[in-house]
């Protein structure tokens, strides 16, 4: 596809679907697999991808308002079939199946609804993945590990596989000049290992694919990560871990059972942490959705935690199945907290108060200097926003 064509991500319902994961960022800003939905987007048609998102996340993420040559849904994962049907729909056309819709060329101005009504409808026929829930993002996220994969090795050849004191189980281990692995064990007879250079993989861990570990990274001594999981830039994981995807920046470095959950940016969890991803009656799990107000089902018996920006816990807490935190909750003392936290709440099983705005915000700027990154005023603003939809 020509560099020329305006592509716009839309987030449109997905907004609101996919929090607390999309209260300060645009959908397409997500992790899931290696890469985010944009620059996934961006490997498979070749151009730059730009965003529509929420006005009080314009500014810092250079939204897009006016007409483009194509609009694109932001939870949609790109496969060959959507690219080529892309590259082949007509103007003033809708793309949809089972009635989401997938695409509309061109995507007018931000006030769709007037100009749409002369638009000509078509069906998409084939398999798409799209993500209707926070949870899709662990449940996809092995298949999105292995379709990310493709593009890294389409442009690195030369990996650092030290044999001599690392163990390793299957031939889809790939290790970057300027990570540092010793004393391990990889297997990745289930699916491929990819460690990125800046990562550490302390001794004693006991690693199994699907798995990634992004840039600068520490798999801390002894720990036990399950695939398919995805460790972001800059995050510390000990302990035992399962099908968790961590955006980036945050840190459950200590001992303590983490499973099927999905954490956001600058999250930390306390030593002992545990999250249950299984009920006693091995029944569907409930978790709470933004988008009804209510627990709606997962359609799925594992579900652990879905933490937003700048969440933590305290030692020895103790998280339910399908529990959900929005941004900047802080969790402390034994005990289980409710299994929905709104943001910007502070305490424990015996209740919860507002966190104070500029006691969040004095946190999150020394949080954030201890990995050199300044907490800018177009991210306090949109800190602001949330706090003061919560506060109403």
């Amino acid at each position: 596809m020509s560099d020329t064509f305006n592509i716009v991500l839309f987030d449109g319902v997905y907004h609101q679907k996919l929090k607390p994961l999309t209260f300060t960022r645009p959908v397409a800003d997500l992790r899931v697999g290696i890469f985010k939905i944009r620059k996934k987007w961006e490997y498979a048609l070749s151009t730059k991808i730009n965003f529509r998102c929420k006005s009080y996340l314009a500014k810092k993420y250079q939204s897009v308002s006016g007409k483009a040559d194509i609009g694109i849904c932001s939870a949609l994962l790109p496969n060959n079939n959507l690219c080529d049907a892309i590259n082949e729909l007509k103007d003033k056309t809708i793309m949809m199946k089972e009635g989401k819709v997938l695409v509309i060329k061109p995507l007018p101005k931000e006030d769709l609804d007037n100009e749409l009504n002369d638009f000509k409808i078509v069906q998409f026929t084939s398999e798409i993945n799209i993500i209707e829930k926070p949870m899709d993002i662990f449940k996809l996220n092995g298949l999105e590990i292995a379709n990310d994969l493709k593009w890294i090795l389409k442009e690195k050849t030369e990996f650092n596989n030290d044999i001599e004191t690392n163990i390793f189980i299957g031939d889809q281990i790939y290790i970057e000049k300027g990570a540092v692995v010793k004393g391990a064990t990889l297997n990745s007879t289930d699916g491929p290992i990819y460690i990125f250079k800046g990562a550490e993989v302390m001794e004693g861990s006991n690693l199994r694919g699907p798995l990634v570990v992004m840039e600068n990274s520490v798999v801390k001594m002894g720990s036990k990560i399950y695939g398919p999981t995805t460790i972001g830039p800059y995050c510390k994981v000990g302990g035992e871990v399962s099908n968790v995807v961590f955006q980036g920046y945050s840190n459950k470095a200590h001992d303590g059972f983490m499973g099927n959950s999905v954490i956001g940016h600058w999250c930390n969890f306390g030593a002992d942490t545990n999250t249950s991803n299984l009920k006693n009656n091995y029944g569907i799990v409930k978790s709470w959705s933004y988008e009804t107000g209510k627990y709606e089902s997962t359609e799925t018996l594992y579900s652990g935690i879905i933490a937003g920006d700048h969440s933590k816990s305290g030692i020895n807490t103790m998280f339910n199945t399908g529990s959900v935190l929005g941004a900047f909750v802080n969790v402390f003392d034994a005990g289980f907290p409710p299994k929905f936290i709104k943001s910007f709440s502070w305490g424990n099983s015996k209740g919860f108060e507002t966190y104070k705005f500029t006691k969040a915000i004095e946190v999150a700027k020394t949080v954030m200097s201890r990995r050199a990154v300044e907490l800018d005023q177009e991210t306090i603003n949109i800190y602001k926003a949330i706090f003061k939809n919560t506060v109403k």
